[in-house]
């Protein structure tokens, strides 16, 4: 995969990172992890051939286009036809209904704000489009939050590979338990919320 990626950032330039995002988007396991780091590495690197805010740039642009791909589905097919399909073919990209229902439940718990956070966290952000479609959000507002986190995110990612240099493999090395543990925390946050709102119904219901 990374000489894939390697590749397709060595031809098509700005053009190529924007469309490995957009896949990364509709992929999850195409790592963005080593995308973003390797095209900051590139642009350190060969400065005459790619510039770090062009890099940025093309990341953003092709990291928005691929989360309204997963936007339009949940707005016009709904949460039960969507867990269905993943059910059905899922498999080929990675995603079944399981991913569907975590990815709804978090953006029913955060509401708009949902899709600036869950841009910034790996196993939610590539879904996290279709609960914001399933729910009719407006585009405008879904786009703003979308585009904010895919900047905080493939910023981060971008001056990593662009700082660390040939060593840029090391963000993806290093980032991969964190992203775990943050979303392990984001489940045990969900379940202890759950709790506590069913311990406050129950007194409710004692009085």
């Amino acid at each position: 995969m990374l000489q894939w990626i390697t590749s397709t950032i060595a031809s098509l330039g700005y053009v190529g990172i924007a469309l490995l995002m957009f896949v990364e988007n509709l992929f999850p396991p195409i790592p963005s992890e080593l995308i973003m780091p390797l095209a900051g590495f590139t642009a350190k690197a060969n400065p005459e051939k790619l510039n770090i805010i062009g890099v940025f740039l093309a990341g953003v642009v092709g990291s928005v286009l691929g989360a309204l791909v997963w936007y339009y589905p949940g707005k016009w097919l709904g949460e039960e036809r969507l867990k269905n399909l993943a059910n059905k073919y899922g498999k080929w990209i990675a995603v079944s209904s399981k991913d569907i229902t975590k990815a709804k439940n978090w953006f029913d718990r955060q509401g708009n704000k949902a899709v600036l956070i869950g841009r910034l966290v790996p196993g939610i952000r590539t879904l996290i489009s279709v609960p914001a479609g399933i729910s009719n959000m407006h585009l405008l507002p879904f786009l703003f939050y979308t585009t904010l986190g895919s900047a905080a995110w493939v910023g981060l990612l971008t001056y990593s590979g662009y700082a660390l240099g040939s060593q840029y493999e090391l963000v993806d090395k290093y980032l991969a338990p964190v992203s775990k543990i943050v979303l392990g925390g984001l489940v045990l946050a969900f379940v202890a919320w759950i709790i506590h709102r069913k311990r406050s119904s129950q007194r409710k219901n004692q009085r």
